[in-house]
């Protein structure tokens, strides 16, 4: 079985509080973008084994989230058999992109395909939120509100088909504890949802990523990144998630 884990982008991020167990709940818009994606193959065998290409990986297979979401499943469908993994990596790892959050939903995705459960059982998403928290975003082939530590999404309508999303990936490899660590949670004066629902040409100076504040100093090359965007005639640009992806948004045929 062969699925293809696709990337995302925050549309805002706002860090809003520091919770009891040590986790941060956040206010922000998971945007789906299908043309980033890695190639994820399941097939059954007598042993389970992970195979990663595409990027350097020298951790054990019980590090990754593909195989933590394997572990996850078994223990709720003792049926499920020893399967081997395939990754091929396209998404840019430590980007803010969901690269490895995406790989492990699709993974819940086709092991629930192949055990006959019903593509919204409500397991998956306890699955989902316990490996990550935009891992329950992937279960999703939509653009959503996500709120808690975004587990807690809400569809909403968001069209950017008539512009252009261009991407630089710097290569800067920052750990999503370090993005958190520098962030002051603050409340926003004005809803991330209503400033969505202005014209993308309005979002300059409303719609934040609150990790910019903390990382772009330490990362000087960020800054030139988002201020090339705007020099070329974004109409907004951005960090997505904790870094380092960086994204301008640009009218089609400008």
């Amino acid at each position: 079985m062969l699925s293809f884990p696709h990337a995302k982008i925050n549309l805002g991020l706002r860090i809003t509080r520091k919770r009891f167990d040590g986790f941060h709940d956040l206010d922000t818009c998971f945007f789906p973008v299908p043309e980033i994606f890695d190639a994820l193959e399941m097939c059954p065998s007598q042993e389970s084994s992970l195979d990663i290409y595409g990027m350097e990986w020298n951790e054990a297979p019980e590090a990754n989230l593909v195989w933590k979401a394997m572990e996850l499943f078994r223990k709720e469908e003792a049926s499920l058999p020893p399967l081997s993994w395939f990754i091929q990596k396209k998404i840019p790892t430590g980007a803010g992109m969901g690269g490895g959050s995406s790989d492990a939903s699709f993974a819940l995705r086709m092991m629930a395909k192949y055990c006959n459960w019903s593509s919204g059982d409500p397991r998956l998403l306890k699955m989902a939120a316990t490996l990550g928290s935009d891992c329950a975003f992937f279960l999703q082939d939509q653009p959503m509100l996500g709120t808690g530590r975004g587990e807690i999404l809400e569809p909403f309508s968001i069209d950017l088909s008539a512009y252009e999303i261009r991407f630089v990936c710097p290569g800067i490899h920052i750990s999503t504890a370090k993005a958190f660590a520098g962030v002051s949670p603050k409340t926003s004066e004005i809803p991330l949802k209503e400033i969505l629902s202005l014209n993308p040409a309005q979002w300059k100076g409303k719609l934040k990523n609150d990790f910019e504040d903390s990382i772009f100093p330490q990362f000087p090359a960020l800054q030139i990144v988002k201020d090339k965007f705007y020099d070329e005639g974004a109409i907004y640009a951005s960090m997505s998630g904790s870094g380092s992806s960086m994204f301008g948004i640009f009218q089609k045929n400008s």
